[in-house]
């Protein structure tokens, strides 16, 4: 039963709800230790005034859900969007709790969120609410206790930022307490890619198992921000044709293939693709019905509905966003014998494995080479994508359901062994 009387009540959060009990179910978790593994442990909630550039003040809020603290720190990005809600941060918390747990991380799941149009703010005005966002939450994070990275609206520059106000407060350089940062301030090679690239691994083994050639692989990809577009770099120069991309003003379809770094120079010059000329423009809903080998929503959550599953003209569907598609859309899916799915706490893992990687060299203080760290991450996702593969076969489940029967056991396990404090 989905958690419906709580302050985290949304559309997204039952959807992660109803994705638990399936697995629970499977597990045969009993009612105790299923409301404790479900429920998010800790929810911060801060008003944030900002002065802004014209002299006015004024208030934003922001959210930060620590989901699972039984398993080690918490982990999961800061998004800053005008639709985030409490909701949707308990969800993704969740979801980051699960893929934690699904790859091996020591850690716990949370995730937090400002609700701001980043496009309405200047770049200093985005520096004072960054700022402000972490000076709030201050007293509820640390290396050893919740580490936040960069995720919707969010990137190197504004972790930069916030891991700078957090070690003055401390009144010492702490980069550990961040992951996401530029690698002059203890970033880690690899891990602005690391998303985009983690998906593309999974869509080129899984494409493999398909005997699928990467010279017969069309690609669409919805949302051309960081995971999109390295993603997007990763396949083609894997062989696969891009034929489809979009972002928050619509869509560019060319089946003859887009030219990727003429779209990435176009979006750092006009700060979206609305324009470009390198293809015929659709809408986001066109984009994901377009006939391809490989379709990869890679945006926000809630896009692949009931509306839509039945309309889909795709081998893979490959989640690079958390919770794309909505429990009515995977019913219809798992009908559907002609797409694999790749679940989002698998396929988009990367990041945060890589973002575990700048944590460790933050507290070693020894860094690591690019082709140490992608060999290390490859490993990791290898292991992980066999241990789903076996798991789906054991339970006859859909592959979601094995990945968050993986996820939410080794959780689930903790917290029993821990027992509960008196």
């Amino acid at each position: 039963m989905a958690l419906t009387n709580t302050i985290y009540n949304s559309p997204v959060f039952q959807q992660a709800c109803n994705q638990f009990d399936l697995a629970a179910d499977i597990l045969g978790m009993d009612a105790g230790l299923r409301e404790r593994t479900k429920r998010p442990r800790r929810c911060v909630v801060v008003s944030m005034p900002v002065r802004m550039d014209s002299g006015k003040v004024e208030i934003f809020e922001g959210y930060r859900v620590q989901h699972n603290l039984s398993t080690g720190p918490a982990k999961g990005g800061i998004r800053f969007h005008h639709e985030v809600t409490l909701g949707e941060v308990a969800a993704l918390a969740m979801w980051m709790s699960w893929k934690c747990s699904l790859v091996g991380l020591p850690y716990g799941g949370a995730k937090g969120g400002v609700v701001v149009n980043t496009r309405e703010l200047s770049q200093n005005e985005l520096e004072r609410l960054s700022r402000r966002y972490m000076q709030e939450i201050t007293p509820f994070i640390g290396p050893n206790v919740d580490i936040p990275a960069p995720d919707v609206g969010t990137n190197e520059q504004v972790m930069a930022w916030m891991m700078d106000t957090y070690s003055n407060h401390k009144g010492h350089y702490d980069p550990g307490v961040i992951t996401g940062k530029p690698i002059a301030l203890g970033g880690s090679l690899g891990r602005r890619e690391a998303t985009g690239e983690g998906v593309a691994w999974f869509v080129k083994a899984y494409l493999e198992d398909l005997g699928i050639p990467p010279e017969k692989t069309t690609v669409v990809i919805q949302g051309f921000g960081n995971v999109g577009s390295e993603a997007a770099l990763a396949l083609y120069q894997w062989g696969a044709e891009v034929i489809g991309i979009s972002d928050f003003t619509g869509g560019i379809l060319n089946r003859k293939g887009i030219d990727l770094k003429a779209a990435l120079a176009y979006v750092a010059q006009h700060k979206s693709l609305q324009g470009f000329p390198g293809g015929e423009p659709v809408s986001n809903e066109q984009l994901l019905e377009t006939e391809c080998t490989v379709l990869i929503p890679a945006a926000l959550e809630r896009v692949i509905t009931e509306d839509n599953a039945g309309k889909l003209k795709c081998r893979l569907l490959a989640e690079g966003a958390n919770g794309p598609t909505t429990n009515e859309a995977d019913r219809i899916l798992a009908e559907r014998s002609d797409i694999e799915l790749i679940p989002d706490v698998l396929c988009n893992s990367g990041g945060v494995i890589v973002s575990y990687f700048e944590w460790l060299q933050n507290l070693q203080n020894y860094y690591w080479t690019k082709g140490e760290v992608f060999d290390k991450l490859y490993r990791m996702l290898a292991k992980a994508k066999a241990s789903v593969d076996e798991t789906q076969k054991k339970y006859q489940c859909s592959r979601r359901t094995a990945a968050l029967v993986l996820g939410i056991s080794r959780v689930a396990e903790a917290k029993a062994k821990r027992g509960l404090f008196p």
